[in-house]
């Protein structure tokens, strides 16, 4: 039942002295308006984070040759060797842990080594399985990546960066159907493709022509090398697993001692993304750990008013012991002053770090930015407001005792 009388009572006590109340309220106000404002800002970096690597498969590895630093079965060390193409249906036979697999060849890039008409510019030129993109996706702004049928009959298409599109092909002109010519080869455009993650693996993938694989392979006289694999592993499967079973089996199909380590090289994308994903959980401890202690630290404020407070209404709590005002309702009386006192001040914490959140997140809505929308969940509030509650019920408890033990004669005869 709603106590009017009561509410009157202690929204009189908190404006009573204004000044004492306004600065105890502040503390849990700042601490509130803090824990939100870091939390959203982690929130913002660990967004931007992820918006750098969105498209990009995590649980994926890089191999390529490199220099046999072991002689083994006759072979002196100091060996340089080749991936070739009978080792790409070997690997899928024998490392049934592969999701994708895709060869991917590197070309010369030189200068204005891609033209068309009186345009030209310096690009990468790189050969492609439609795999790679399921690890390294482009989206398509205009037509489509390669496809199987581009491998099989090795067509003379080819994918542009986005801007490659807009210096090759000003003014918004289509580009499907026409032909560039790359390293002095002539190529019909079959799309244009738009990098999604900030990792650019063999160069900026917005100035790079991808070619059908094997097309690159035949039209360049590359003969069966590879120069490097992408792979994924398949869901739940550690990518070092199938990195370790891709090394073994190369290593068979290429005379390599099995304890080369440098014969083979590579990286691993999955550990590279773990050290960010720690960081990120590392970060947001921290930024908990240290709101939670401003706001405990406002708590204690809020308790060491409250006592002042008690000491100050000894002689009213006396009197209200006299006239039958149980233990009970005189606790109730105390932490519910501490409670409301806490909510106001953490309550308006909360929707002045949340404006402020709002405002930088529309300063920075314009561009790619790395720090991106600053902005704190609902649930997050939620929990916020429960240990808001908790810490005002905890600051008002040891007033409140110390309310309880108050004897009714001594506290009347106090002054």
């Amino acid at each position: 039942m709603f106590d009017l009388d009561r509410w009157q009572e202690i929204w009189f006590t908190i404006t009573h002295n204004k000044s004492r109340s306004f600065l105890t309220a502040f503390g849990v106000f700042w601490g509130m308006f803090m824990l939100v404002v870091m939390v959203g800002a982690g929130i913002a970096l660990q967004r931007g984070m992820n918006s750098q690597i969105e498209g990009f498969a995590t649980n994926s590895c890089f191999v390529w040759a490199g220099q046999t630093s072991e002689a083994y079965k006759g072979l002196k060390k100091g060996r340089r060797w080749n991936m070739e193409n009978e080792d790409i249906a070997m690997l899928i036979k024998k490392v049934p842990e592969i999701q994708y697999l895709a060869p991917v060849l590197e070309g010369n890039g030189g200068t204005n080594n891609v033209t068309r008409d009186d345009k030209s510019g310096s690009y990468s030129v790189m050969g492609n399985y439609p795999s790679y993109n399921q690890i390294d996706e482009s989206k398509m702004v205009i037509g489509r990546y390669v496809n199987d049928i581009d491998i099989v009959e090795k067509r003379k298409v080819c994918v542009i960066g986005e801007r490659v599109y807009k210096v090759l092909f000003p003014n918004d002109e289509n580009p499907l159907g026409k032909s560039i010519k790359v390293n002095g080869i002539y190529f019909q455009v079959i799309g244009v493709a738009r990098h999604t993650s900030s990792i650019n693996i063999g160069g900026n993938a917005e100035e790079s022509i991808v070619l059908p694989f094997s097309t690159m392979q035949q039209a360049f006289n590359m003969g069966k090398i590879i120069h490097y694999v992408a792979i994924t592993a398949q869901p739940g499967v550690k990518v070092a697993v199938v990195e370790d079973k891709v090394h073994a089996v190369l290593a068979t199909q290429h005379n390599i001692s099995p304890i080369d380590k440098k014969a083979i090289s590579g990286f691993n994308i999955e550990d590279e993304f773990n050290i960010f994903l720690y960081l990120g959980i590392g970060i947001a401890a921290l930024i908990w750990i240290v709101g939670l202690g401003t706001l405990f630290a406002g708590a204690v404020g809020v308790s060491n008013i409250m006592l002042v407070t008690v000491r100050e209404r000894t002689k009213e709590i006396g009197i209200r012991r006299a006239l039958g005002a149980t233990p009970q309702i005189i606790i109730r009386q105390i932490m519910t002053e501490s409670v409301v006192l806490t909510l106001i001040a953490g309550i308006s914490g909360l929707m002045v770090g949340v404006g402020l959140l709002s405002l930088v997140g529309m300063a920075l809505s314009h561009g790619d930015q790395f720090f991106k929308d600053p902005q704190i969940s609902f649930t997050v509030a939620m929990a916020a407001l429960v240990v808001l509650l908790i810490i005002g019920t905890l600051a008002g408890f040891i007033p409140a005792n110390r309310a309880m033990h108050i004897k009714p004669i001594e506290a009347i005869r106090e002054e």
